[in-house]
């Protein structure tokens, strides 16, 4: 172990050694946050949190806990996994300090999210610069936009926990609506915006979709937000299901020149004017960009048939009519055994399959949702809302330098694109392959080529 200036020990790494340690693949992690400046940017950020002579940096223990929860943890505790590898991490700061830094932050909520939002969006930006061709926002247009996947989940509370609620399918707890940035069908997803709410909080509340946009909008990276603080513009598309589909949320997107791809809410009205469409009218929907036939689904388009003047100008209806699933109940507004769904959309120039298509693909916006509850999202371990609002940006920033892990150090391989529960197997805590019986872990070569091209993207300390 050599000497550093960073708040981690320098590592020289060798998987044909014999002092070996647990969790040894979380040093990808830190290398992964160490690259992008993370740790310096939120020791940065916190420094009002840190008391005189303290030992432990705050922005470290923040580093620490994202690591603790990208490699498996799901409370404060579980810190502990990590506290005997002072090879690797450094010193970890005890429970009682971490709890007291939670308290400390939690005590001026919106100041803290704001700090750690502002030292995510600096280090974000050096991210998109070093991954090149592989960042979301290369090259995006307004053709070829970069997307921001909106939708809410359900998260159980087991006690009473303060603020949660009962939720419309008759659970208890949490109801946060959250934003994701979409990498495409190479790569995952990075949370860019959370915001925790009651259980009872509705699914279509306009004002809680604009909150979220604003903080998703904030982290984005001044190259795609160039045409000022408060037009976007085009190149940043917004997709929300039916519970964006409010008045409200489409003025603001639309003053905001975002283009969007909304759901919208299939009313009797809405359902009857699909029987004015004539069959010749219906085209098949397409499976992907080379124009494959998508089996049993059909696009059409109802901007004609329908009063939108009260929503704004330019909006296009798009539905969808597609034989649905085994199993799969219908409902009053579907017709003729086909499940008609719906969405808007301002884009005039493109064709409304692809359209349609382009919203379908929010469908990975559920993955990005899985991932981000088996990174600490699963459960709000704490008593306090404003302190679970401090843990769920601290669970966004652990999957967060996941994917950021991914983006710059595992581009070339199919760990690309994997999910944290494989990639920790895979990866973060490889069996020791110094123990009887066991071979060399098999993917000990994609976790050497990580580090290798970390080490390459890594400016002089």
């Amino acid at each position: 172990m050599n000497q550093s200036t960073s708040l981690y020990p320098a590592l020289a790494v060798d998987a044909a050694g014999q002092h070996l340690v647990s969790h040894a693949g979380t040093v990808l992690l830190l290398r992964a946050a160490e690259t992008a400046g993370l740790a310096a940017a939120l020791s940065s950020s916190l420094m009002p949190w840190r008391k005189p002579n303290a030992v432990h940096d705050p922005g470290k223990i923040i580093v620490d806990l994202a690591v603790s929860i990208a490699a498996g943890g799901d409370c404060l505790a579980d810190l502990d996994q990590l506290r005997s590898q002072t090879a690797v991490m450094g010193q970890v700061a005890s429970d009682p300090t971490v709890s007291r830094l939670i308290t400390a932050l939690a005590a001026n909520a919106d100041r803290a999210l704001a700090a750690i939002g502002s030292a995510t969006a600096q280090t974000r930006a050096r991210v998109w610069s070093l991954a090149g061709e592989d960042a979301p926002d290369h090259q995006v247009t307004a053709e070829i936009p970069l997307v921001i996947d909106l939708d809410a989940t359900l998260i159980t509370a087991h006690s009473e926990k303060l603020d949660a609620a009962p939720n419309f399918k008759k659970g208890f707890g949490f109801h946060p609506l959250m934003g994701f940035v979409d990498h495409g069908p190479a790569g995952t997803g990075e949370p860019v915006a959370v915001l925790l709410r009651p259980g009872n909080a509705g699914s279509n509340t306009a004002a809680d979709h604009i909150s979220v946009v604003k903080q998703a909008l904030a982290q984005l990276p001044d190259t795609v937000t160039s045409v000022g603080r408060y037009r976007v513009g085009r190149k940043v598309l917004i997709r929300a299901d039916g519970g964006g589909g409010t008045h409200q949320f489409l003025d603001y997107l639309t003053l905001r020149h975002l283009s969007y791809s909304i759901g919208f809410g299939l009313t009797d009205k809405l359902a009857a004017a699909v029987d004015l469409v004539p069959e010749s009218v219906w085209i098949a929907a397409i499976d992907d960009d080379t124009g494959r036939v998508r089996d049993g689904a059909w696009v059409t388009e109802l901007t004609d048939l329908v009063d939108l003047s009260s929503w704004p100008a330019g909006i296009r209806l798009i539905i969808r009519a597609e034989r649905p699933h085994p199993g799969a109940q219908l409902t009053f507004t579907d017709r003729d055994g086909m499940r008609l769904t719906q969405r808007s959309s301002p884009t005039a120039a493109a064709r409304s399959k692809r359209l349609e298509l382009r919203h379908r693909r929010r469908a990975r916006c559920e993955d990005r949702i899985r991932a981000l509850k088996d990174t600490g999202l699963r459960n709000l371990p704490l008593h306090r809302f404003d302190q679970n609002r401090i843990w769920a940006a601290i669970a966004a920033l652990a999957s967060t330098l996941i994917t950021w892990t991914q983006t710059l150090a595992l581009t070339s391989h199919d760990a690309r694109r994997w999910e944290p529960k494989k990639l920790r197997h895979r990866l973060l805590r490889p069996p020791n392959p110094t123990a009887p019986g066991r071979d060399r872990p098999p993917d000990t070569d994609v976790l050497l080529v990580g580090l290798s091209r970390l080490d390459r993207l890594r400016a002089p300390t």
